[in-house]
């Protein structure tokens, strides 16, 4: 990378603001965002983050697609390789003692893959995905859920669709964020948001650097109409979800290296997402 675009970039990521826009991307990568979404959950006013969009784009960290009548601004991966390169092996000289944390690549172990589903209410889609990675992961994977903001009932409509499906939801609950980050929690190997509010908010790192993922639906909590118009909805939800859980359970995990699995893991949300 020259030296200019990396001053520039730099320069452009040493405004808190625009860091804080910028991470908040990066958590919804490879996908984007809508500046409505991005101001919502930073409490940004719109003209503020117009700008620090503008300078994002403009020293080529974001890139911005418009679908539709809307926006979508997104982290552009291969510009923030180039930069993490520059500073680890250009400025950093390629030194051991800094590049060892970067570059370890911790084998994924050959027993059961922890996999956390993480949404806001914990009432529906990630109970869903709870479920269904549980009954079809073929015993490889054991399956946990979590709301940043829970509620003490599992949605009725969300426990009908599983238990028409086959289901077993005696053993399901809605369970806070914070049991998976005591001390004594089981380390993650895989971690997924299921809706965009929980994705957009920011929690310390997971121990183990676990794979990450967002498999971003609408909430179907918020589906409007008759009770079989929104059972309808919640079925729709459940169908997106299984076909993801379907090809991450089928992954060759353990013979995968993690570069090559963060991909195929992106790779099943970018393909359902042109069909949801």
């Amino acid at each position: 990378m020259e030296r200019v675009r990396a001053a520039h970039a730099f320069a452009t990521l040493g405004h808190p603001g625009r860091l804080s826009v910028f991470a908040l991307l990066m958590r919804f990568a490879p996908r984007g965002a809508r500046p409505t979404e991005i101001a919502q959950a930073l409490g940004l006013k719109p003209n503020t983050l117009s700008h620090h969009l503008s300078d994002l784009t403009g020293s080529g960290l974001v890139a911005v697609q418009r679908q539709g009548r809307s926006l979508f601004y997104s982290v552009d991966l291969d510009m923030t390789e180039a930069l993490l390169g520059y500073l680890a092996l250009d400025l950093g000289r390629a030194r051991p003692g800094l590049l060892q944390p970067l570059v370890k690549d911790k084998p994924m172990s050959d027993s059961a893959y922890h996999v956390l589903f993480i949404c806001s209410g914990n009432s529906a889609r990630s109970i869903f995905a709870e479920a269904l990675l549980r009954d079809l992961g073929g015993g490889k994977f054991i399956a946990h859920s979590a709301g940043t903001r829970p509620g003490s009932q599992l949605n009725p409509f969300a426990m009908e669709v599983l238990t028409r499906n086959g289901h077993d939801v005696g053993s399901l609950r809605s369970k806070h964020l914070s049991e998976f980050q005591s001390p004594d929690a089981p380390v993650m190997d895989f971690v997924f948001t299921v809706c965009d509010t929980a994705a957009a908010e920011e929690c310390p790192p997971w121990p183990g650097q676990p794979i990450t993922g967002h498999w971003g639906l609408p909430d179907p909590v918020k589906a409007q109409g008759t009770d079989a118009e929104k059972g309808l909805v919640f079925a729709r939800t459940y169908a997106a979800l299984r076909r993801r859980i379907e090809a991450f359970a089928a992954l060759p995990v353990a013979s995968l290296d993690r570069i090559s699995l963060q991909r195929r893991v992106d790779q099943i949300d970018a393909s359902e997402l042109t069909r949801d």
